[in-house]
């Protein structure tokens, strides 16, 4: 890689693939109860990496949420203008659509996903009845993130993330670049929420895949040693990379997924 990197080009990305997704409770499926579920994809990903799962839930009569985050979905020069705030306030929004509409809501998510699901239960415990992460990202031991706050006034960006992905053929169709401004305060908001953790008490199920190329080890650890809940699983995925919502280990996520939310969302209804 040659320094100044000035990110890869630019190609646009299929509406279709990146478009959020919002349905309706299908209450007669789900015991008579009004069950929502917000669905978050991951820095520089979009909804495509989590489509599958969103119409699995959506298909099992859960209401599902799954919106675009600011700066994704389109060119990846985009990212660099907006911060972690803006994706908190984002899901934020989401969670209180589906919380005035349904009996109980759960948050699921993948990568920075998962930070922003950790970061809802954090500030939000009492709306949500659980939230299952998926190689949740909330720490790192790449020394090279120190760099960050100088380097993003240098470089717009380094070499992407996407498509860490086992399964042959699969694709996410994330930014072939990782923007730096948008990268610093991504870890920054970590260094906030890792603080934090010890706020979170609601049920958390997490999936971790044994190789990852994106998350290292220390965010297992940090949740570990940080979280405060009783109802705490995590487990691990012996087939996938870091995108498994879209690799070999995706059936068993949806289904232990939704096994999880019928337990916790029952029990929050008493």
């Amino acid at each position: 890689m040659r320094i100044p990197f000035r990110g890869a080009p630019t190609a646009p990305l299929d509406p279709a693939l990146v478009a959020p997704m919002s349905t309706g409770a299908r209450p007669e499926l789900t015991g008579g109860r009004r069950v929502g579920v917000l669905v978050q994809h991951g820095f520089t990903g979009n909804p495509a990496s989590m489509r599958p799962w969103a119409e699995d839930l959506a298909a099992r009569g859960y209401a599902v949420e799954m919106p675009l985050l600011p700066g994704h979905g389109t060119r990846w020069q985009d990212l660099n203008k907006v911060t972690w705030a803006d994706w908190v306030a984002t899901v934020g929004s989401a969670v209180d659509k589906l919380a005035a509409e349904n009996d109980a809501v759960v948050a699921v998510g993948l990568s920075m996903g998962g930070a922003l699901c950790l970061r809802l239960a954090a500030d939000r415990g009492d709306d949500l009845a659980g939230i299952v992460i998926v190689n949740a990202a909330v720490d790192t031991l790449r020394k090279d993130v120190r760099l960050l706050p100088a380097l993003k006034h240098l470089v717009p960006g380094l070499p992407g993330i996407a498509n860490d992905i086992k399964k042959p053929g699969a694709d996410e169709h994330g930014y072939p670049t990782t923007p730096l401004k948008a990268a610093a305060s991504m870890f920054a908001g970590y260094a906030d929420l890792r603080r934090d953790l010890p706020r979170i008490t609601v049920p958390v199920l997490s999936f971790r895949s044994a190789e990852d190329h994106v998350v290292d080890i220390s965010s297992s650890r940090a949740l570990h040693a940080g979280l405060s809940s009783r109802d705490f699983e995590e487990r691990v995925l012996a087939d996938s990379y870091h995108v498994a919502t879209l690799d070999n280990d995706a059936p068993r996520i949806f289904a232990e997924s939704a096994q999880f939310i019928e337990r916790v969302t029952a029990a929050a209804q008493g």
